[in-house]
């Protein structure tokens, strides 16, 4: 089953030249894919009853045009791909022209809500959501994000209230705001960025202190997001 619903870009979507933010583009596909699990029966006013909820492992975005503030973006999205451990969700936004103008794809598993552990994906699950395996926007899966022996810290952070979502973690989202500040000026100059991926590997919680450190690998920015003592890492992110 392909889900659409129509996104006009805002004030708070825009950033360089007044063109979307990357953020934006998440946030918006976040929205979308929530409202997706809203009708299959397993959406965020589900969970006292299921039991679960939809954790975010990976992202990949690109961006062929960028669309700019005012502009209404037509998005659809799909499930694809499960199996017990985890799913794919993909993503293809068209402009106001219904030109396709990005897409992205997305890995997902979910946890008890209880319990706080991963939870298998049912059979009844899967076929709610009315799969289309057939159907990718990337000719390859996501590749794992390869952490570089040298980078340099560039930011640390003490995580507040704001960041905190549902699951009590640290929304998805403010991992990629970390990345910007991580930065060096002259790349952050650069920006926006038409691809990106994010790889999160462990959640991070109310209070936690995280290190940022940043490294250029060929034409990639990477970002790579640990804890305090540098023993757990919890994210690493490309930007190109």
């Amino acid at each position: 089953m392909i889900y659409k619903e129509t996104f006009k870009i805002g004030l708070k979507d825009i950033g360089k030249d007044d063109k979307i933010k990357n953020r934006a583009i998440i946030e918006f596909l976040e929205d979308l894919g929530a409202r997706h699990s809203d009708l299959a029966g397993y959406g965020v006013n589900d969970r006292e009853k299921t039991k679960i909820s939809w954790i975010l492992l990976e992202w990949k975005l690109k961006i062929t045009d960028r669309p700019k503030y005012g502009d209404e973006l037509e998005i659809h999205t799909w499930g694809r791909d499960a199996n017990r451990v985890f799913t794919y969700r993909d993503f293809e936004i068209y402009n106001q022209e219904g030109k396709l103008c990005a897409i992205a794809t997305s890995k997902w598993a979910i946890v008890n809500i209880e319990t706080g552990k991963l939870a298998k994906l049912t059979e009844e699950m899967i076929a709610s959501y009315k799969m289309e395996d057939n159907k990718k926007v990337f000719e390859e899966e996501l590749k794992k994000i390869k952490i570089p022996e040298e980078s340099k810290e560039t930011l640390e952070y003490t995580v507040v209230r704001r960041d905190i979502d549902l699951n009590k973690h640290m929304h998805n989202l403010y991992y990629l705001d970390l990345a910007y500040e991580a930065l060096p000026e002259e790349i952050y100059k650069d920006r926006p960025f038409d691809k990106l991926q994010i790889t999160y590997k462990r959640e991070i919680k109310l209070g936690a202190k995280v290190k940022c450190n940043f490294a250029k690998k060929e034409n990639k920015n990477i970002i790579i997001i640990k804890s305090e003592d540098n023993k757990t890492l919890h994210a690493a992110i490309e930007l190109w």
